[in-house]
């Protein structure tokens, strides 16, 4: 019988890198736009028995037995993902927002097929159609831009393009786009040419959530999602539709794409989902918008490109060209600083996305913090003096010691 012992008594070299992360996160500011502190109880969720058992299929329609108590946290998460975002039908399975991606191209489209997305250095995701992902190389993609002038996306334009080619699936909702989306003139050029509308909100999906920003959920034919980000839930995706598409979808999740579904995870999606439904997080996710767009105006008044001009979500991104550095020599000054960021390419980028011209700037995670609007204009400042002074050894080290400072004075809730 195997002695099953505590981690740090079983392994203390994975246990070590663990510990130093956990200093990392306490210490160091989190301004990557994708990422969050779950809470104690989403952790908690994810280190439970739950992960020891198979479920291959749907609650009440499962290929292994012992799945009653499986059924009932899956059906909880289902229904409060309907609840929180007026849907239709909700598969919760999904292990990751790609992999969700691909289930909706698999229910909806045959290899060829055409499908119209926002090119990826404008704000879109390889998930949308870049030549080196799979849905580039099964799929058939067209691509839109955003404006070059206001840096966002032009209705009119989309229309020309979908005209012309008349995709059989149009792709909204984006990786880098601070802009709100408006999902019903989407629809209805969708409807003009005869194709399906897909709204991937994997970034906004918190927001949208709150009721911060316009749901398309209601109106688009099916809506892909991560858990995590501004959800602030556990790493994972789930797939809503209208109730038609039901059964494709679920199909084209489980056996399509993936076997059995990580059941620990779908309980932390339902623990997230509560989380998120009560009063408590849309003030959250109104804080997080609020301190994006401080952020947003002390970059332009430092003289900053802020693309689009401004945020209506909780990110923006800023060409760094004008300081004479491109995105990833930024992103590894901040990261000197303890700050962490990710570069961007920006609309119609002359470097390669490996060194692209910007940065992506999000506030979910130092929100979750408890940092507000004072804090965020300190912050602005940091990174303004760390790109201007990046070769000043001593002044990046006292940057990096008010950063650790401040996140020390805003614990992360769950550590």
């Amino acid at each position: 019988m195997l002695n099953y012992k505590n981690l740090a008594d079983q392994d203390e070299e994975v246990m070590v890198a663990i510990k130093r992360e956990m200093t990392r996160q306490t210490e160091e500011m989190e301004m990557i736009a994708s990422e969050n502190y779950v809470s104690k109880a989403v952790l908690e969720a994810m280190g439970t028995v739950l992960t020891n058992k198979y479920s291959e299929g749907y609650p009440g329609h499962r290929y292994y037995g012992g799945n009653t108590c499986i059924d009932e946290v899956e059906n909880i998460a289902i229904e409060r993902a309907k609840k929180l975002f007026s849907a239709d039908h909700v598969n919760v399975q999904p292990l990751s927002g790609s992999p969700a991606n691909a289930a909706v191209y698999f229910a909806f489209l045959k290899p060829g097929d055409k499908v119209l997305g926002l090119k990826l250095d404008h704000g879109g995701h390889l998930s949308h159609g870049h030549p080196v992902n799979f849905s580039g190389i099964l799929y058939n993609f067209v691509q839109y831009e955003v404006d070059e002038t206001t840096g966002k996306i032009d209705m009119k334009k989309v229309r020309e393009v979908a005209l012309r080619e008349k995709p059989k699936m149009i792709v909204a909702g984006y990786s880098a786009y601070s802009r709100e989306i408006e999902w019903m003139k989407f629809k209805e050029i969708a409807d003009e040419v005869g194709a399906y509308t897909f709204a991937d909100i994997a970034h906004t999906a918190g927001l949208i959530a709150a009721g911060e920003m316009d749901n398309p959920v209601p109106i688009f034919d099916v809506v892909s999602t991560t858990t995590h980000k501004t959800l602030r839930g556990p790493r994972g995706a789930m797939i809503m539709c209208k109730e038609q598409y039901a059964k494709l979808i679920d199909k084209a999740v489980f056996p399509g794409m993936q076997g059995g579904p990580h059941d620990h995870i779908n309980a932390a999606k339902a623990v997230a989902f509560g989380e998120a439904l009560q009063p408590e997080f849309k003030e959250y996710i109104k804080q997080v918008k609020k301190n994006a767009a401080t952020l947003s105006d002390e970059m332009v008044k430092m003289g900053y490109r802020v693309i689009s001009g401004g945020t209506d979500n909780h990110l923006i991104v800023v060409d760094m060209t004008s300081k004479g550095l491109s995105g990833k020599e930024a992103e590894a000054v901040l990261d000197r600083v303890g700050i962490s960021v990710s570069r961007s390419t920006v609309p119609n980028d002359p470097n390669p996305p490996l060194n692209p011209s910007g940065v992506r700037f999000g506030t979910p995670a130092i929100t979750t913090r408890g940092m507000k609007e004072d804090e965020i204009k300190k912050i602005a400042t940091w990174i303004n003096s760390a790109i201007d002074h990046r070769e000043e050894i001593e002044l990046l080290e006292k940057i990096k010691e008010d950063v650790k400072l401040m996140c020390l004075a805003f614990p992360i809730p769950s550590i």
